[in-house]
């Protein structure tokens, strides 16, 4: 797990460079926007996750960020799919009475 981590970290290294960013946590607006872009799929279940469990912008981007370093994860190439979204979403808490 410390390997692929580490690999991660690289990829976000050089997706990074030259920017004043170093890693998906810190990667905000358009630039999140950009690198974090669901497929049709993803951006189909987080605009349905959004609503249901009424995410504000802050949570969709968490999610956004969550589902960006997943896809890092499996490989640095690999786009954001529904997948990471909804795994993503999974470590959500979810607050009583929601």
């Amino acid at each position: 797990m410390a390997a692929r981590v580490a690999e991660a970290r690289e990829i976000q290294r050089k997706r990074y460079a030259g920017k004043a960013i170093l890693t998906n946590a810190e990667a905000d607006g358009e630039m999140l926007e950009a690198v974090a872009a669901p497929d049709a799929d993803g951006k189909a279940l987080l605009t349905e996750a959004a609503e249901k469990l009424k995410l504000s912008a802050r949570g969709w981007h968490r999610v956004l960020r969550v589902a960006r370093t997943l896809a890092d994860l499996e490989d640095g190439d690999a786009p954001v799919r529904r997948m990471h979204i909804a795994e993503a979403l999974s470590y959500r808490r979810v607050s009583p009475g929601r």
